[in-house]
């Protein structure tokens, strides 16, 4: 630790322009209450700064230094799609390709896509499709190629090429190309093909290599703007070729120097010129990039391969953030000025990244200095002012209640291109749990809900977010799906219910054999060996009866209707949208 603090304090006196900006940072530490952030300067060919600040781990007081590793979330992006700009150079793909020529399994929402979707389309975030994130933030899987499966029911909220719209899916994607050309996985191709070139000898791939590791920091959340709250590292799993990165700022050094001398490292070309300067070109627009209160002296904002693009005071800046639970990260250079300035933090969505990179562009770029603490604490409070606005102006209906009672709401609740979301009964509250993930539903009005996340601090009632569960009904009143605005661009995403069915004994299920009459129609009521109980009605299906309670069995894959037997067995009512009918035992 030592050894390390003197390697930092001889970088920090490189560049006499960063003169005074230490306090700067410190004075951050304190107005965002950040655990700690690391820091590394670039200047062509040069790391000229490398430092942390604060610490890596807060309850035990082990500051940051320029080798802590930290998760860099979405600045991966840039590293999977140079992935496919060296497999270009190879002759082994075209970004004018189709994505399905390389993952032949993959399909899109329909058919304009399918036939229409290229790779260049996938690098730039020009498919159309938004970002679907919680299909696999709360329904992980290790499997890409099970990921990639969803991607077929995700729609699309615009035409292709139409608008920009920010999606993990579609790097998810690249990564796997990558690895059905090389045979390679992604996490080897990354390795081989960047880490060891450059020297990045401790950066890592997934959570359980950081967990390994050591000089590795602790992710925290703020709560409430007042307490610092460790969190769980977030296992990205398949999604990795999207932001499964862990590195520290020494080592993200080498990978801005590759950038800012186009392609090269120590002599070496690795990058091939031609695409490092079609990455940081312009590939799409994202928006007008007009300066505003929020961005002063920012002009532009377009998008090229991996990476954001936009005018800082007159300076082009290439640079992409990441955001990954406990974690927030920016990765910028100024390619005709040479510079490149990486930051990391252990703050979960964390404005630290941002400010640091900004107070050093106005030191190293000679531009009158912006107090950026003091636009900090002016978004902050307007923020604030905002959300509780917003909470006093809630549309919630007052003294109303749910339609049903809770067993009512219980069961699977499924959609193809998330998973499913299991909703259960405790005691007299509804919870709802997912893989990753369980949230009791806090009752909101009619049969709508607030999903608050059960952590280990417990439940904290008075957080609730704008996501709500809206539960619907079929023609015969019953719960019938689950419904989320999970995309702000499109209609509220629903879940299918699937009531929970429970198992019953095929000797317990063979008391229900029989004859039964309704209006001169005969219903017959059997078992078969091992596979349960059966209904037949002459000119009829053969339905599968299957239990969901006591005496109670629903028609499988016939929405709305039920048959309940009599507690004696003499007869049975038929519970249809259209009425409730008594058949006779005969």
């Amino acid at each position: 630790m030592f050894l390390l603090g003197m390697v930092s304090a001889g970088l920090a006196q490189n560049d006499n322009k960063l003169k005074g900006i230490e306090k700067e940072f410190e004075k951050i530490l304190e107005v965002t209450q950040a655990p700690g952030f690391a820091v590394a300067v670039v200047h062509g060919d040069k790391t000229i700064y490398a430092k942390g600040f604060g610490y890596q781990d807060l309850e035990n007081k082990i500051p940051m230094n320029e080798n802590t590793l930290l998760a860099i979330g979405s600045t991966s992006k840039a590293f999977t799609c140079a992935l496919l700009g060296q497999l270009k150079d190879e002759g082994k793909l075209s970004f004018e390709d189709s994505p399905i020529k390389y993952v032949k399994e993959l399909k899109f929402y329909n058919n304009e896509l399918d036939h229409g979707i290229n790779i260049r389309d996938l690098m730039s975030h020009q498919t159309g499709i938004p970002r679907h994130d919680v299909s696999w933030y709360l329904f992980p899987s290790y499997s890409k190629d099970s990921l990639i499966q969803r991607i077929q029911y995700h729609e699309p909220f615009t035409g292709l090429r139409q608008k920009w719209h920010y999606n993990n899916f579609m790097f998810l994607l690249q990564g796997v190309i990558a690895e059905r050309i090389t045979g390679k996985s992604w996490e080897e191709n990354v390795r081989e093909r960047f880490f060891n070139p450059l020297g990045m000898e401790r950066s890592n791939l997934s959570i359980e290599e950081l967990e390994q590791s050591t000089n590795k920091a602790i992710g925290y959340e703020l709560y409430k703007d007042s307490v610092n709250r460790k969190m769980d590292y977030y296992r990205i799993a398949g999604m990795a070729p999207a932001g499964s990165i862990n590195s520290s700022v020494h080592e993200m050094a080498n990978w801005l120097k590759l950038w800012i001398n186009n392609g090269k490292f120590n002599g070496e070309q690795i990058l091939p010129e031609s695409y490092v300067k079609a990455a940081m070109s312009s590939q799409a627009v994202i928006s007008g990039g007009l300066p505003d209160k929020e961005n002063p002296d920012l002009h532009m904002s377009n998008y090229g391969y991996g990476w954001m693009i936009s005018s800082y005071r007159g300076h082009y800046r290439v640079e992409h953030g990441g955001n990954i639970d406990g974690f927030s990260a920016n990765v910028a250079f100024f390619p005709s000025d040479s510079i490149g300035i990486v930051v990391l933090a252990n703050q979960n969505a964390s404005f630290v990244p941002r400010m640091v990179r900004n107070m050093i562009s106005d030191y190293l770029l000679a531009e009158k200095k912006f107090d950026w603490l003091a636009h900090y604490s002016e978004i902050k409070e307007k923020r604030k002012e905002a959300r509780e606005k917003k909470e006093s102006n809630s549309q919630r209906a007052q003294n109303t209640k749910p339609s049903h009672k809770n067993i009512s709401y219980k069961g699977d609740y499924f959609h193809p291109g998330y998973g499913t979301i299991n909703v259960s009964v405790k005691g007299d509250s509804l919870f709802a749990n997912v893989k990753r993930n369980s949230y009791y539903l806090k009752h909101h009005h009619y049969d709508v809900f607030d999903p608050i996340e059960v952590t280990e601090h417990g439940i904290d009632t008075s957080e609730t977010g704008p996501l709500k569960f809206n539960f619907s009904t079929n023609d015969a009143g019953e719960i019938s799906a689950l419904n989320l605005k999970l995309e702000a661009s499109l209609d509220p995403i629903e879940f299918i219910h699937k009531p929970e069915v429970i198992d019953v004994d095929i000797s317990k299920l063979k008391a229900y054999e029989g004859e039964y009459e309704v209006a001169g129609m005969l219903i017959k009521v059997y078992t078969k060996k091992d596979k349960g109980l059966y209904l037949f009605v002459t000119g009829q299906p053969e339905y599968q009866l299957l239990a969901s309670d006591k005496n109670l069995f629903l028609l499988k894959g016939v929405d709305g209707y039920k048959v309940k037997f009599a507690e004696d067995n003499t007869e049975l009512s038929l519970i249809q949208p259209n009425g409730t009918f008594k058949a006779i035992k005969k």
